[in-house]
């Protein structure tokens, strides 16, 4: 990683549709997350085919670009698709992570991956991730009923992590201290950050 990694790391939540009327509503509204100093942000989107998700990272990445924000891809996107978008990083879900072998990007593009398990964690480590997201920690509305980690558990995973792991699951500013005292590097999050 060539640039500091920040201690916050936003998701966005998915644009309400397709349409041009609620991309541009979503591209607004990271303006304003990313007008509040934000510089990490990973674009989830799961809902759209690759062209239209490729067309979105594309305008997601000039306006992160335009403030010194850092933009991790997670959605219908490959390493070839990721290379396209300069500078661009890319966040691998389960499915990616599985099947990267080795790191997927050069060194100067940041990797990230999603973690539940310590064999992610291990998983992650084959792929050379800069960072992942360690989650649920505590009950979320995006993943209802799904076991929380806790925050015993999240501590004794990240202890045994190679690289620095982001708190997810329930998150909000307030838990930064919380997170960081419990071994994680920073915090993730939708619904209290975007």
């Amino acid at each position: 990683m060539n640039a500091p990694l920040p201690r916050c790391c936003v998701i966005t939540p998915e644009p309400a549709s397709a349409s041009a009327a609620d991309r541009a509503a979503f591209l607004d509204r990271l303006s304003a997350v990313l007008a509040r100093g934000e510089t990490l942000v990973q674009l989830r989107v799961k809902s759209l085919d690759a062209a239209a998700f490729a067309s979105l990272a594309a305008a997601a990445l000039a306006r992160c670009d335009a403030a010194g924000a850092h933009l991790m891809l997670n959605g219908p996107i490959d390493a070839a698709g990721v290379m396209q978008l300069d500078g661009a990083g890319w966040h691998l879900d389960g499915t990616a992570l599985r099947a990267a072998a080795q790191r997927p990007l050069p060194a100067a593009r940041w990797v990230s991956a999603a973690c539940h398990t310590q064999d992610d964690l291990l998983l992650a480590a084959r792929a050379g991730a800069d960072f992942v997201t360690l989650s649920p920690v505590l009950p979320t509305l995006s993943h209802p009923g799904a076991p929380a980690l806790g925050w015993a558990r999240f501590d004794a995973l990240a202890a045994q992590a190679a690289m620095p792991v982001f708190a997810l699951g329930g998150m909000t500013r307030a838990h930064l201290d919380d997170a960081r005292r419990h071994g994680a590097y920073g915090i993730a999050g939708i619904r209290g950050f975007w």
